[in-house]
């Protein structure tokens, strides 16, 4: 090749080596300027831009632990030490995880400006999809790059020389949320509202992404329009389904509630030393009960636990025990207790575990059941969607219809209708986020945004919190040209 496909120069090396990058046979044999000559090629690579998206897992894992909803657990306290530290909210500059996330997104951002760069070099029937769904994935990449860091580099379209990498600066943010919408529209106006083919990007999803980019930017009408174009238009396709236990039991299911979901296999793919590679969703096992011997559950490192704040937040909601597992409540409701037993973590122990991501034991049977769960991501579900438009329309002054859309979510669960109206109305849609979403990896970054951060938050610091750092050693193959995020 004559330039280097990265985005920075961390991705070279450390990515190639999980063995994920495009199958291309026979192998060594082809290169950027002899691939992109037929249709096949095309969709090999765009596969190749929605596998970075199964790195899903750190926003499981983050968007909680930073949060008041769950502490990091583990084997032990440099278990995974990242996370620790960012349950703590003595994160830094030098952090595992954090570095992960900007190298796995660029990655993504890589893969698909590859694409766009040979967008032209020969038609297709199904090149317009293919392009809108890449221009929906890179959306998505940029999005969670900006909510984690800020300013970051913003190149689009085009791979970038050894040289550049050394040149590149930050951008600002409200260029990169403007390319986001940009690349959103794009794949609204091209993708139909269903596809035959599991797992690829619909208009809907597009819909929902791009209300979520509007409301974290506080645009609440322009919002709120997106919101209902999907709920009105569209919600034939859509549903709450009744029951949530049903919704979240069954393994790598699809249903008529998730809007925009992440596909896993049990396939395992990798290692520990190379999550990245997995093809099966890591943090399912990773959750699971350290040590567990017993009926329904299966055995695992015991990360991500819910709090005592949250079990006592939902109070006798019947969500709880959908979004909670109680491991005492639940040993002693079986007619055998005294043969069930599990371990706990040094990492920390809550007594409570994330009963929407953890193991099964029918899920059981592949090399590694800490890294082959078949569990799919809901990135967003129909019920975030239904909350997002509440929060759009009593943030643009429409409380009735807030009111309507927050009390779909509560009538499926059987808790009763809210009537408040104004800063309450706003405040009973907050709380109804934690309530219905959980466990799901959004609470930090709803607490951030609505400027709750700091009162629900141990140890957050207005001013230095709402973003996390930029990972040193990006700063450092910059040549210094990057500044440090405030606080760090």
């Amino acid at each position: 090749m004559k330039k280097i496909y990265i985005i920075i120069l961390t991705l070279s090396m450390s990515l190639v080596s999980c063995d994920q990058w495009l199958e291309i046979e026979p192998e060594f044999t082809q290169d950027a300027e002899n691939f992109f000559n037929t249709e096949e090629d095309y969709q090999r690579a765009v596969i190749g831009v929605y596998d970075l998206m199964q790195t899903n897992y750190l926003q499981i894992w983050i968007g909680e632990i930073a949060s008041d909803n769950s502490i990091a657990g583990g084997e032990s306290v440099n278990d995974t030490q990242g996370l620790h530290e960012i349950d703590n909210m003595t994160h830094g500059g030098v952090n595992n995880e954090l570095r992960d996330v900007m190298r796995f997104n660029y990655a993504g951002i890589a893969r698909a400006n590859f694409i766009f760069e040979n967008e032209n070099k020969i038609d297709f029937a199904s090149k317009e999809r293919l392009m809108a769904e890449i221009s929906f994935i890179r959306a998505y990449f940029y999005f969670t790059l900006v909510n984690y860091f800020g300013d970051v580099p913003l190149i689009v379209d085009r791979r970038i020389s050894i040289n550049e990498v050394f040149q590149i600066d930050r951008t600002p943010k409200a260029q990169i949320f403007t390319q986001i919408e940009s690349d959103l529209d794009r794949a609204i106006q091209v993708l139909n509202w269903t596809n035959p083919e599991t797992g690829r990007i619909t208009k809907g999803a597009a819909l929902a992404l791009k209300g979520k980019v509007l409301l974290y930017q506080q645009k609440f009408s322009e919002a709120a329009q997106v919101f209902d174009e999907l709920i009105s238009t569209n919600q034939a396709n859509y549903a709450l389904i009744s029951d949530m236990n049903t919704m979240w039991l069954a393994v790598n299911q699809n249903r008529s509630e998730d809007v925009f979901t992440i596909q896993h296999s049990g396939l395992q793919g990798g290692d520990y030393g190379c999550l990245v590679c997995l093809q099966g969703n890591p943090a399912v096992g990773f959750h699971s009960i350290r040590n567990y011997v017993g009926p329904f559950y299966a055995d695992g490192n015991s990360y991500n636990l819910p709090t005592q704040n949250l079990y006592d937040f939902y109070g006798n909601d019947p969500r709880r025990q959908v979004t909670i597992l109680d491991i005492d409540a639940f040993i002693a409701a079986q007619p055998n207790p005294s043969e069930i037993s599990f371990a706990e973590g040094g990492g920390g122990h809550t007594g409570f575990y994330n009963n929407k991501y953890i193991k099964r034991a029918a899920e059981r049977g592949l090399p590694d059941d800490d890294l082959t769960s078949q569990l799919n991501y809901r990135a967003i579900r129909f019920a975030d969607v239904l909350l997002m438009a509440a929060e759009a329309f009593a943030q643009s002054g429409n409380d009735a219809r807030a009111r309507t859309e927050l009390n779909k979510v509560r009538q499926r669960a059987g808790v009763g209708n809210i009537s408040s109206s104004g800063a309450q109305l706003l405040d009973d849609i907050y709380r109804e986020r934690r309530l219905e979403l959980s466990g799901e990896g959004y609470r930090f970054w709803d607490l951030v945004r609505t400027g709750k951060a700091a009162e629900s938050i141990s140890g957050f610091q207005v001013g230095k919190h709402e973003l996390f750092p930029i990972p040193q050693v990006e700063i450092d193959l910059s040549g210094g040209r990057w500044a440090q995020n405030p606080g760090y």
